[in-house]
């Protein structure tokens, strides 16, 4: 019922949990009633920060909890299609983080198990949830500055050498900047084109044998009658694109620019993967740190962002930043602001419950989730053929 809070139960307690986490423990429109994942220590630590909570070892066990309402699918890539059917077919709606799958035919399959089973999937968290690109987004659709002409997205970061399982720095796994990057970028982009990709041109390849996956790439994406978007990521540690957000990290969070090449030199000290990989399960939920201290937390001073975006309109430049959007225009240079976040990514809970209480259709839709693939998929196959790719399943801009 409308007012009522959303009973959600939480499938994998990893790290895209972990980011999720502060909003999962502060915005009082969720209940988070029930979590599934195979560590003990994990499920302990989950029944501690969420009082009343239950815990199961399998994520079958958690779709057949009468009391979830909706879940939030946080497990690997991998294990996405299966868990997506498991809850749909418990009558359960579905809240699955990105990418949704590694395959078309997996994302079409999860696109008919929400619609057999009449239950809403939304694909996310990803940066085009975030407040300023939905502003900014509603600047172009108001038509004062002219329709969009040209997109441009940068971010420069050190995201090749934080430490890695694995399977993280494995392309075919879904590791690497084009499945783990790239659909923030891409989506932000396709948020302010507002109309479906037809193609995409790319480069991508391994600078750094030694993390053997694709850490950065450049995409020129053409949305059709005069509209392009040109997407840039580089994650191998050098200049940084916070420099142009003043040092207001990705998640909001004011950073120390002395900190240059930390991840790169924290790196050097671990000889193996199986010594990287413990390095990052030090900090994995159950060890480190849980709910309790993300409500202690002081809320971020600014959104989340995804590095420099610039929305080129016919009679303005729109730039939309951490804490709100400057507009450039024939006669003026002005900010317009927006308040600073009471929720950590409150964004995605605003369309979690305007579909599960009032029926509004979302956004970031199993169609959506599908097209942000497709678009990973040609930038791969775009980047290994040196060829267009033409794009075929656009239909949810």
């Amino acid at each position: 019922m409308a007012g009522d809070p959303i009973r959600l139960g939480v499938a994998g307690l990893g790290r895209a949990f972990m980011l999720m986490l502060p909003t999962l423990a502060r915005d009082p429109r969720l209940a988070v009633i029930a979590c599934a994942d195979p560590r003990a220590e994990a499920r302990a630590r989950f029944t501690e920060d969420f009082s009343g909570a239950r815990a199961h070892e399998t994520v079958e066990a958690l779709c057949a909890d009468p009391s979830v309402e909706a879940i939030y699918i946080a497990t690997p890539h991998q294990f996405h299609v299966a868990n997506v059917r498991a809850a749909a077919a418990a009558g359960k709606h579905v809240l699955v983080e990105k990418p949704m799958a590694l395959a078309l035919p997996d994302c079409q399959a999860m696109v008919h198990a929400a619609r057999a089973a009449g239950i809403h999937l939304i694909v996310g968290h990803s940066h085009s949830f975030d407040a300023p690109y939905l502003r900014t987004r509603a600047m172009i659709q108001g038509g004062t500055h002219g329709a969009v002409r040209m997109i441009t997205a940068v971010n420069f970061t050190d995201y090749l050498y934080r430490p890695r399982r694995p399977e993280e720095l494995d392309t075919s796994q879904g590791g690497g900047a084009v499945f783990s990057q790239a659909p923030h970028q891409i989506e932000v982009v396709r948020l302010l084109a507002g109309r479906p990709a037809r193609s995409i041109r790319a480069t991508a390849a391994v600078w750094d044998r030694a993390r053997g996956t694709e850490g950065a790439y450049n995409a020129l994406i053409d949305f059709g009658e005069g509209l392009s978007a040109t997407l840039t990521y580089n994650g191998h540690g050098h200049f940084d694109t916070d420099e142009f957000q003043d040092w207001i990290g990705e998640m909001g969070i004011p950073r120390d620019p002395t900190s240059y090449g930390a991840a790169r030199d924290a790196l050097r000290h671990f000889r193996t993967p199986e010594e990287e990989a413990a390095l990052k399960e030090k900090r994995a939920y159950g060890r480190g740190p849980g709910a309790r201290e993300a409500r202690a937390a002081p809320l971020p001073p600014a959104y989340n962002h995804f590095g420099l975006v610039l929305a080129s309109c016919e009679r303005a430049d729109l730039r939309p930043t951490p804490r709100g959007v400057a507009v450039y225009t024939d006669d003026e240079r002005r900010f317009e602001p927006l308040p600073p976040p009471d929720v950590p990514r409150a964004e995605v809970i605003d369309e979690l419950e305007a579909a599960l209480r009032h029926g509004v259709s979302p956004l970031h839709s199993g169609e959506w989730g599908t097209a942000t693939v497709e678009i990973c998929l040609a930038l791969l196959e775009s980047a290994r053929s040196g060829r267009e790719v033409q794009l075929h399943h656009q239909g949810a801009a």
